[in-house]
């Protein structure tokens, strides 16, 4: 039974760059870069036929590339902090393309994902962290200023014991190349004599 999640890959170049925020940090875990993605939809454990299903539904998404802006770092978790993150901005083209990746899937038959959407990019898995910790390593690293395009989807397949990877690719997914955004000109105006 497979645990699966769609997500957009990380570059490596920016997966290194983000790595230089891992240490200075009692209790936490922190996520191997080549590990490092922005997930979209959660799908949880299901059997062969849901995946199936999942993996038709996704090929059916039509959206465009689109650029993914961080917006700092922060922590995870609403009662208990359970992760330090990278913070991707909700800009409109992503939460369009994470609502039809939504709905598809609930048209395949998968139940709807009941937690809201924070884009994000998990650094670090947290044990035990203090808040007072969590917010003096937050003020120390400063601000996380990074782009990327982003021309794909992927669906991951991750072992269900383990949070942080190993993750395989089972599908991939592109995006629309981006359409160059032409200025339509005013009309002419017939020249009067």
């Amino acid at each position: 039974m497979p645990r699966l999640f769609t997500a957009i890959e990380i570059p490596r170049q920016i997966g290194e760059r983000l790595s230089l925020m891992r240490g200075g940090l009692s209790g936490a875990r922190w996520i191997d870069p080549e590990n490092y993605h922005l997930t979209l939809r959660f799908i949880g454990d299901v059997d062969m036929v849901a995946a199936e299903a999942a993996a038709e539904a996704l090929a059916r998404v039509r959206r465009q590339a689109l650029t993914i802006r961080f917006a700092g770092l922060g922590p995870l978790g609403t009662k208990k902090q359970h992760a330090v993150v990278a913070l991707v901005a909700e800009d409109k083209p992503l939460m369009e393309l994470q609502a039809e990746q939504e709905r598809v899937l609930q048209r395949a038959g998968l139940p709807h994902e009941a937690r809201r959407y924070t884009p994000h990019v998990t650094l670090a898995r947290l044990r035990g962290g203090h808040p007072r910790d969590i917010a003096e390593y937050l003020s120390v690293r400063g601000y996380l200023a990074e782009t990327f395009i982003a021309d794909r989807f992927v669906l991951y397949s991750s072992r269900s014991s383990v949070g942080g990877g190993p993750y395989v690719v089972e599908e991939a997914y592109d995006l629309l190349p981006e359409s160059p955004r032409a200025r339509l000109a005013p009309p002419e105006r017939p020249a009067w004599p």
